[in-house]
């Protein structure tokens, strides 16, 4: 049963016309109060009822989410969620405009990012690519009025209003905290896939794998960066050469997509050779991976929260009203074989 605001009230140990004023950004409520009822929140994990709040407004908001095009199963799942919310836009009084662009693109994404200054939306949520020209063109939108969310990969030094993804440089420790335990802190030679260093959640997500190795596995010495553009012919192709011509890889992590051309690689060097495996994104495919022992751990966010996320974030900008934190933190999930949902 999910909870409601007399739940809320009731946790709290306040009335209903409090929880009312925290939800809704209204003065009059203490900060100890105010923190109170916003813990009772995230504890409970209320969801406020979008539907009826914009049915009460009577006002309908025009969002453009900007995706990548490509083979990425994240991705596709990511815009299949978006799909399923512009099917539920018009109870919702929301109107969902989806634009694809090649991946890891500056360009195609600031012309994107542009051409949106005539329609004027209500709010823009794409998945940023960090190179100049895009913090420029964010930045001319800000000035304009028109609220921005990151999705998945951030850019925080542009005037974006919220990045609705995991922490990735924690995501990235992890990794390296549950390679080092895998590999028993032994001296061993790891490899590691990405997709582009352009997009900062696969830096960051590197950053924080090598610190931990550095800081606790001192013995652990990655390789030079396979950068699969997360396609997976070529992601298959890298891998390949790598285990051909570096036989004592005992690990590798893929922080980001192309999955399935890693898993076809693995599988071409049969079990005596696979090294202990690491990545990202539970789908289809790594699924079936960590059913088999071919991947060994998955690092998952919830495509589904973070367009939900991003909506909601968006919608509370363009009525001027507060963004819930704990109600959008996005968590980091650890899927081994023996938790798979």
């Amino acid at each position: 049963m999910k909870p409601t605001v007399h739940d809320i009230a009731r946790s709290a140990g306040v009335s209903l016309a409090t929880v009312d004023r925290v939800l809704n950004g209204r003065p009059g409520v203490r900060r100890v109060t105010r923190q109170k009822v916003e813990g009772a929140i995230a504890e409970l994990g209320y969801v406020r009822d979008v539907a009826a709040a914009n049915l009460a407004k009577g006002r309908t908001y025009a969002f453009t989410f900007i995706l990548p095009a490509n083979d990425n199963s994240f991705m596709l799942g990511l815009g299949d969620e978006l799909r399923g919310a512009v099917v539920r836009s018009s109870a919702e009084r929301m109107q969902i405009r989806i634009v694809n662009i090649p991946p890891f693109d500056p360009g195609a994404l600031v012309a994107a990012l542009e051409a949106e200054f005539d329609g004027r939306p209500a709010g823009i949520a794409f998945v940023a690519i960090d190179a100049p020209e895009v913090r420029a063109a964010v930045e001319r939108l800000a000035a304009a009025g028109i609220p921005m969310v990151t999705l998945v990969s951030d850019l925080p030094e542009a005037a974006r209003d919220h990045y609705a993804g995991i922490d990735n440089m924690a995501a990235g420790r992890t990794a390296g905290s549950l390679m080092g335990r895998f590999l028993a802190g032994a001296p061993a030679t790891v490899a590691v896939v990405a997709g582009s260093m352009l997009v900062r959640d696969h830096r960051e997500r590197l950053e924080g794998f090598s610190a931990v190795l550095q800081e606790q596995f001192p013995g652990l010495a990655t390789l030079p960066v396979l950068e699969g553009r997360d396609d997976p012919v070529l992601v298959e192709a890298l891998v390949g050469k790598a285990l051909n011509e570096t036989p004592d890889i005992r690990g590798i992590y893929s922080l980001g997509a192309g999955n399935r051309g890693l898993i076809q690689a693995l599988r071409s060097v049969g079990s005596l050779r696979r090294p202990m495996v690491i990545a990202h994104e539970l789908t289809a495919f790594t699924r079936q991976a960590l059913s088999d022992g071919t991947i060994d751990a998955v690092l998952n966010q919830d495509a589904g929260h973070e367009v939900r996320s991003a909506i909601r974030v968006l919608k509370a900008k363009a009525d001027g009203l507060p963004v819930i934190a704990a109600q959008e933190r996005i968590r980091i999930d650890i899927f081994l074989k023996d938790n798979l949902p």
